[in-house]
């Protein structure tokens, strides 16, 4: 099985506390301009979905469909989550790049 470096990255942004997840938490940060990358799982809602690339459009935070929401959940240790934000703009930079070369 290939190891997906998107997704250790994740992790290691959710181990340096520069990530958040959950819908409220995630809105808040993208508000209040505190997110520099919005990631949303691919099975999440339409509805989920179209509120967050709304929301990052708007704020201008970048915004990446990537995963499904149980391999986002185990990749910080969590339950299934349909969205999280990075609030480090280096670790963001980062992830975008191991998504964008798979």
């Amino acid at each position: 099985m290939a190891v997906d470096k998107a997704l250790n990255m994740i992790s290691i942004a959710q181990k340096a506390g520069m990530l958040l997840s959950g819908e409220f938490a995630c809105e808040q940060a993208i508000k209040s301009q505190e997110a520099f990358l919005c990631i949303v799982a691919t099975d999440a809602s339409n509805n989920t979905k179209k509120s967050f690339s709304n929301s990052c459009e708007f704020y201008n935070v970048e915004y990446v469909e990537y995963g499904t929401k149980e391999s986002l959940g185990h990749a910080i240790g969590k339950e299934y989550r349909a969205s999280i934000v990075v609030c480090d703009e280096n670790l963001s930079l980062s992830i975008l790049d191991k998504i964008s070369s798979r």
